[in-house]
Order: C-alpha cells, then structure tokens, then sequence
C-alpha cells in the first residue's frame, strides 16, 4: 500500500502542485479531484520532476481517461519545463472518506 499524505502534510514546494489540481473536475461528480480525495501523493524530485499518485472513485471509472488529461494540462502549463508523471493505484481503494469536508459539501453529504 502506497502512502496516503494528508493535505495539511505537503511541504509549500509540493502545495505549489497541489494548488492548480483544485481546478480539475470530475466530470462525473462536478467535484474538483482533491476534495474528492483522488490525489493520494505529490513528489518533486530534485530534478524538479513532478510525480503525481492518484487514484479514481472507481477503476471501471468512464472518465478516468479525461481525468488524467486534466491533471497533465493544468501541470505543464503551470510547470511547462518540468516533466509530469502519474502513478494510477487502486490500493488502498478510493471510499467516501477520502472526501474532504468541502467535497461533502459539494456531494451535499455533510
């Protein structure tokens, strides 16, 4: 199982990153896919590489595809000199408590 890092956890170099994921949204849901609880990690190598590690609500998930492309766009033109990496897990398996208190909002779950 992979490490799961809490958004309070990200150093300001890794918050940087972070940051424009909040304008990817899941097609599906209308949920951005940090408060949905999709991006398990962030690394930024010293060669300044970005390794992203998410997950989706579901591996069958239809908009898996348009997700990735979603992330991949809001990072290289935010870091268009830096390379872009994704690592795909489903282990641990996304569930609802992966959600934020904003994303339940969002979801209408709270």
């Amino acid at each position: 199982m992979g490490t799961i890092k809490k958004l309070d956890d990200y150093t300001p170099q890794e918050r940087k990153v972070l940051d424009p994921l909040y304008d990817v949204i899941d097609p599906e849901l209308f949920v951005n896919i940090v408060d949905l609880g999709l991006i398990y990690n962030i690394e930024v190598d010293s060669e300044q590489n970005i390794l992203i590690t998410m997950t989706f609500t579901t591996p069958f998930c239809p908009m898996g595809e348009s997700i990735i492309d979603g992330v991949e766009n809001v990072l290289h033109i935010e870091f268009p000199d830096r390379e872009v990496h994704i690592d795909l897990t489903f282990d641990p398996p996304w569930s609802p408590e992966r959600l934020t208190n904003e994303g339940k909002k969002m979801l209408e779950m709270s």
